[in-house]
C-alpha cells in the first residue's frame, strides 16, 4: 500500500512539474503578445487607464469580459470591418488600469467618460461582452448624450423582475484565479462553461488581470440583482443591438431573451449554437453590427 501511495505522490509531482514548466512557458508568450499591442496610457483624474485606439470612423468603445484587458477589448471587434475606430480599455483592476472609488459599473462608466474627453470623443456606440456588458449598459443609461447605440455581445442582462435571491459573489473562486491555477483547469473549460482549452492563452497572464476578476466576482457581476431599480433599461434613449447563443453556459440564454423585451429599440439576433464566444459566427455578428451601426 505505502508503494502504491509513493508511485502515485511520485506522478503527481512529475505531472505538476511539467504542468509547472508548460504555464511558465505561456505566461511568457503571453507577455510578449501583450507588448505587440503597443497599448497607451491615459492619466485620468482618478489614476492610470490602459487603452488601445485603432482606425478611424465610427467609434466603437468597447468594455471588456471578465479575465479580459484592452486585448480582449479589441480582439472582440476584430473583423468589424475598417469603417470602425475601436477604443478598446482595459476595465479597473485588468492590464495596467487604476480602480477608481469602490470600482462600481457607475464609477467604471465615468472614467469611461474621461477617457473620452482625453481622446476628444462626444459620442460613441458602446459595446459590451459578458460582464463588459453591465459596464456598457450603466454607461448608456447614464450618458445618454454620449451614447449612440449600445451592442451587447453574450453580456450579462438585467433582470425580467427583481431576483429573490442576490449572490455576494459571482466569478471564479479566488484559489484558482493565477496563473498556474487556471492552467491547470483550462483542460476542463469545455465541460464546465463551453470554451475551447486554448481559450488560456488569451486570458495569460492572470497575475495581471486577477484584481479586475476578483472585482467583477464581487461588484460587476452582482450589481444588476443588487440594484434593480436603477437599471430601468426601459428608459433607454438609445437603440440595442443584442446578440446572444443558446448553448451559452457562461451567461444564460434565457435571461437574454426573458430581458430583451425591456429593451426599447432591441434588435435580437439568437443563434442555436456558438457558445460564450459565438463560435462559428464571427462574419454574422460583423454584419449585425455593421447593419446597426448603418442605421444609426
Amino acid at each position: 500500500m505505502a508503494y502504491v501511495f509513493w508511485v502515485l505522490a511520485i506522478a503527481a509531482c512529475g505531472f505538476l512539474g511539467v504542468q509547472a514548466v508548460r504555464c511558465r512557458a505561456a505566461v511568457q508568450r503571453s507577455y510578449e503578445r501583450l507588448e505587440r499591442y503597443d497599448a497607451a496610457t491615459a492619466r485620468l483624474s482618478y489614476g492610470d487607464m490602459r487603452y488601445l485606439d485603432r482606425g478611424s470612423g465610427d467609434v466603437i468603445l468597447s468594455a471588456h469580459g471578465m479575465f479580459g484587458g484592452f486585448d480582449q477589448a479589441l480582439d472582440t471587434c476584430e473583423g468589424f470591418g475598417e469603417q470602425f475606430r475601436i477604443i478598446a480599455p482595459s476595465r479597473f483592476g485588468y492590464l495596467g488600469s487604476d480602480v477608481r472609488g469602490d470600482g462600481t459599473p457607475a464609477e467604471q462608466a465615468a472614467a469611461f467618460v474621461e477617457l473620452l474627453d482625453h481622446l476628444g470623443i462626444e459620442k460613441v456606440f458602446v459595446l459590451g461582452a459578458s460582464v463588459g456588458g453591465t459596464i456598457a449598459i450603466r454607461f448608456a443609461l447614464d450618458y445618454p448624450e454620449r451614447t449612440k447605440g449600445l451592442i451587447l455581445l453574450s453580456s450579462v442582462m438585467p433582470y425580467a423582475k427583481r431576483p429573490a435571491r442576490r449572490e455576494r459573489y459571482a466569478g471564479p473562486p479566488r484559489l484558482l484565479s493565477n496563473d498556474f491555477g487556471m492552467f491547470l483547469v483550462s483542460p476542463l473549460f469545455g465541460l464546465v462553461v463551453g470554451i475551447r482549452p486554448d481559450t488560456i492563452a488569451t486570458m495569460m497572464p492572470v497575475s495581471k488581470r486577477r484584481q479586475g476578476v476578483l472585482l467583477d466576482g464581487k461588484v460587476a457581476n452582482t450589481d444588476m440583482a443588487r440594484n434593480f431599480d436603477s437599471y430601468a433599461v426601459e428608459k433607454l434613449d438609445s437603440p440595442t443591438l443584442v446578440v446572444h447563443a443558446q448553448d451559452d453556459k457562461v451567461v444564460s440564454f434565457t435571461q437574454t431573451r426573458d430581458a430583451v423585451a425591456r429593451f426599447p429599440r432591441c434588435s435580437f439576433v439568437a443563434f442555436d449554437a456558438g457558445g460564450h464566444y459565438l463560435d462559428g459566427h464571427s462574419e454574422q455578428v460583423a454584419d449585425a453590427v455593421r447593419g446597426f451601426v448603418a442605421t444609426r
